[in-house]
């Protein structure tokens, strides 16, 4: 993970100085990581494993999530 978000070191362009940050990048990280990514391993994705979802999830998806969630937009 650490090699996944370089937010855990410092000496990037991309360290988070305020905890919200840090929490709002690992949780576009988990999103994607969960939801889009397609392992090699279970040849799916995890949240499709688990039966969250019935699809893999696209980055379209994933960044229409907030208005969605927000009611601004229907599916």
């Amino acid at each position: 993970m650490r090699m996944g978000v370089r937010r855990f070191t410092r000496l990037t362009n991309a360290f988070s100085k305020t905890a919200l940050n840090l929490q709002r990048s690992l949780a576009l990280y988990f999103m994607h990581y969960n939801f889009c990514r397609r392992h090699m391993t279970m040849k799916t994705t995890p949240a499709i494993a688990a039966g969250l979802t019935d699809r893999q999830w696209t980055l379209h998806d994933l960044a229409r999530l907030p208005d969605l969630m927000s009611g601004g937009l229907t599916a």
